[in-house]
């Protein structure tokens, strides 16, 4: 039966697609769809995120045939052939992606075929099927990810031993996606590995393209992105490994660098002579602040990586203890489920937390409003209303992020969680 939440965190399985588009470097997406989804779908996502959006074309300035009653009734891939060939004409991108709505979707029309003819020609277009019902911006991410493997990446490019790509941070679905995957790459650079984070440094449809000769993929995510890896194992040979969260402080980067460099080999001696410069960088700061701010019991509302790190760094690190955790994303399977609740509850020294999954404002304001026992709630924008009603602090932390401006702030890795801890002394 079909399931009616409030407030629902993020977009339809188009919007997913959209953000991840949006953040690579010169692509652009054509949208073959109803009038309202550009705006719409980047609004779901992009519009929460920070307060910024694609810089290079985004919302309304997709490219789009909007369709109307006419496309409808008699088919709308003549007017997808005039779109296409418009924004190859006026967008100066690297790459286009011909997305369909649910209107196309419905209809049934026929894109790889229009889409055909513009490759015929050497243009680097590429068709997804995407209709908006065929589920939410989390299977957009893997959706597009699938579409890359199967019409993107390059075989036979020669393995760099070097060479990792990171997977699982989902542009602007995580609010800090740009400085989470900068500190995660200087991390593992710091290793003295090369790294694709697709997301930054303008990396482009290049980088995708010859994504293949890496020699690790890592999915920093407790449960995105198992069919892709599957499928990029077994048409280019490059293992997977998996860091079920978002590595967040000492405790956890340190644990997220060894099984990094246990997968690839790395030098011992190299790998702890890293971890002890960096992990002297971070407790020199924490130590500043000892005694400066009260101790905490916390909740935490949030998507399942975001949750896991958050939780695990301010329990196991900065010794608050935790009371709730809302994930606050659908999480399918059970065997996902119960790998987060293992992330969140197999801590240092605190008591395990309660562990609720659910995706509903209404619920997850019940769920808060409950629990008698908490002085701080690490969220969403959405919560604030909930920590005003129940008179304690609120950060605001996790998608959806209205009310604060972020470029490039971190709160993964080491560097990262110095950010978060400062974050703890607003709003006191």
């Amino acid at each position: 039966m079909s399931e009616i939440l409030e407030n629902p965190r993020g977009g339809c399985v188009l919007a997913g697609i959209n953000s991840v588009l949006g953040a690579i470097y010169r692509v652009c997406p054509i949208l073959h769809s109803g009038p309202g989804c550009c705006m719409q779908t980047c609004a779901a996502e992009q519009g929460q995120s920070g307060n910024k959006s694609s810089a290079f074309v985004s919302s309304v300035s997709i490219p789009s045939t909007n369709m109307l009653e006419r496309e409808v009734v008699f088919g709308g891939i003549k007017k997808l052939k005039t779109t296409i060939q418009g924004a190859i004409d006026i967008m100066d991108a690297d790459a286009f992606f011909v997305l369909t709505g649910c209107t196309a979707g419905i209809i049934g029309d026929d894109i790889v075929s229009a889409v055909s003819e513009y490759q015929d020609k050497g243009y680097k277009v590429y068709p997804i099927e995407t209709p908006g019902f065929a589920g939410d911006s989390n299977l957009g991410y893997e959706v597009i990810w699938n579409a890359f493997i199967d019409q993107v990446i390059k075989k036979d490019v020669p393995r760099d031993e070097k060479l990792v790509n990171i997977f699982g941070i989902v542009p602007y679905h995580d609010p800090f996606w740009s400085g989470n995957l900068e500190e995660i790459s200087r991390i593992l650079r710091g290793l003295g590995l090369k790294v694709n984070t697709f997301f930054t440094e303008h990396q482009g449809i290049e980088t995708i393209e010859n994504c293949s000769g890496a020699a690790l993929n890592i999915i920093v995510n407790p449960w995105l992105f198992g069919g892709p890896a599957k499928k990029f194992e077994e048409k280019f040979g490059v293992p997977s490994i998996r860091y079920p969260g978002l590595p967040i402080g000492a405790t956890d980067t340190g644990r997220f660098v060894r099984q990094v460099a246990e997968a690839l080999k790395l030098d011992e001696k190299l790998v702890n002579d890293f971890l002890e410069k960096e992990e002297d960088y971070v407790y020199s700061y924490l130590a500043q602040s000892i005694g400066a701010l009260s101790w905490k019991r916390f909740a935490v509302v949030g998507d399942s990586a975001s949750a896991v790190g958050i939780t695990r760094y301010l329990a196991n690190d900065y010794s608050f203890t935790p009371k709730l955790v809302i994930i606050s994303e659908p999480v399918f399977g059970q065997s996902n489920k119960e790998r987060i609740e293992k992330e969140i509850t197999d801590l240092e020294y605190a008591v395990p937390p309660k562990v609720v999954f659910t995706a509903d404002q209404f619920e997850i304001n019940r769920t808060l409003a409950e629990e008698e026992d908490i002085t701080l709630i690490v969220g969403s924008s959405n919560e604030r209303e909930a920590a005003s009603l129940k008179g304690v602090q609120c950060i605001a932390a996790t998608f959806p992020l209205k009310d604060r401006l972020i470029f490039n702030r971190a709160i993964a890795g080491y560097r990262g969680s110095l950010t978060l801890t400062e974050d703890l002394y607003d709003n006191l």
